[in-house]
């Protein structure tokens, strides 16, 4: 009987250790942790690292430069992809606009020259054609002056062929075509750009600087961890409650959190709480409540200041029933 009372002894302060079961003042009291949140930075792609702008134990803000590559290789490829979009977008240009006025006017009088030279070799033609019936010419200068008619006409097609495409401009497949070079070197440029940017290693939120893993001059790759940094805002705090005390708290209730060594409490809301049961964490020795089944609670906490530090032990103060 007597190890009977002293393991329900254990069993119930072990239970109030753990904030399963309620407060003497009615109150429920859950013992959890803040919550540890890391992120491993690094950038998206590799160089070497110029300047480290950080140390272990900096708080920084959101949109703070944490540290950068030598960019000057990211330099000379974009000084090439804008000169590559330039270019394709210059000829996509001259293909919707067509030729200047002054080209087409050049189109129009060498048709004319052509038809002038055409008249005059015609005319050529026919002056020997009566020359030879009388025997002043050989047949032959006949045959050549016939064969600069045949020049001269085909000279005129061409002319006026060059005309025709200079009035009609470029063809719909041939701006098409220039247009999508252009969209490929603009496309090509974009990418040089978003390299450039990912070159500042950027603090998307704010926390502390835990560890400085690389240092300046250092050749990183694509990804690799240049920095730790801990999240500390918001602060969460993870809690566990047992399924008979499940029904006292609430998703937005108003709680409070303290924690050892001082007197000091903090507001907080309860945020989330799980809908599966799991066993109590192994920390709780007794036998008995290992196999006890739980609810996971998650908290965030209103600590501007940043006195909570991640990990930190801390006791979580339910109201009374019906109150917030």
């Amino acid at each position: 009987m007597i190890i009977v009372a002293v393991v329900a002894v254990a069993a119930y302060f072990g239970g109030r250790a753990l904030g399963l079961w309620g407060a003497d003042d009615g109150r429920l009291k859950l013992y959890g942790n803040v919550e540890i949140r890391e992120v491993q930075l690094g950038f998206r792609v590799g160089g070497r690292i110029d300047r480290i702008l950080v140390d272990e134990g900096d708080m920084v803000k959101p949109g703070e430069v944490l540290a950068r590559l030598d960019t000057r290789p990211i330099d000379d490829r974009l000084a090439g992809a804008d000169a590559r979009y330039e270019a394709a977008s210059a000829s996509a240009s001259r293909d919707v606009n067509g030729l200047r006025p002054q080209e087409i006017g050049s189109a129009r009088a060498a048709v004319t020259a052509a038809e002038a030279r055409l008249a005059e070799a015609r005319r050529q033609f026919d002056r020997r054609r009566a020359l030879v019936d009388k025997g002043f010419i050989s047949r032959a200068d006949v045959q050549t002056a016939e064969a600069e008619v045949q020049a001269a006409t085909a000279a005129l097609a061409t002319a006026r062929n060059q005309l025709s495409l200079a009035e009609e401009g470029v063809r719909a497949e041939d701006r098409a075509a220039s247009a999508a070079t252009r969209n490929v070197a603009e496309a090509e440029r974009r990418a040089v750009q978003t390299d450039l940017s990912d070159a500042y290693l950027i603090a998307v939120e704010g926390g502390q600087v835990l560890t400085r893993a690389r240092e300046a001059g250092a050749i990183v790759q694509p990804g690799q961890t240049v920095l730790t940094l801990a999240l500390t805002q918001p602060v969460r705090v993870r809690a566990y409650v047992s399924g008979a005390d499940l029904p006292k708290i609430r998703p937005g209730m108003s709680v409070t959190v303290s924690t050892d060594g001082t007197t000091q409490t903090w507001p907080a809301k309860i945020g989330f709480i799980s809908g599966v049961a799991e066993f109590t964490p192994k920390t709780v020795q007794t036998e008995q409540l290992r196999t006890d089944l739980v609810y996971r609670v998650r908290l965030t906490v209103e600590d501007p200041t940043g006195a909570l530090r991640q990990g930190q032990p801390v006791t979580v103060h339910v109201p009374a029933s019906g109150k917030r």
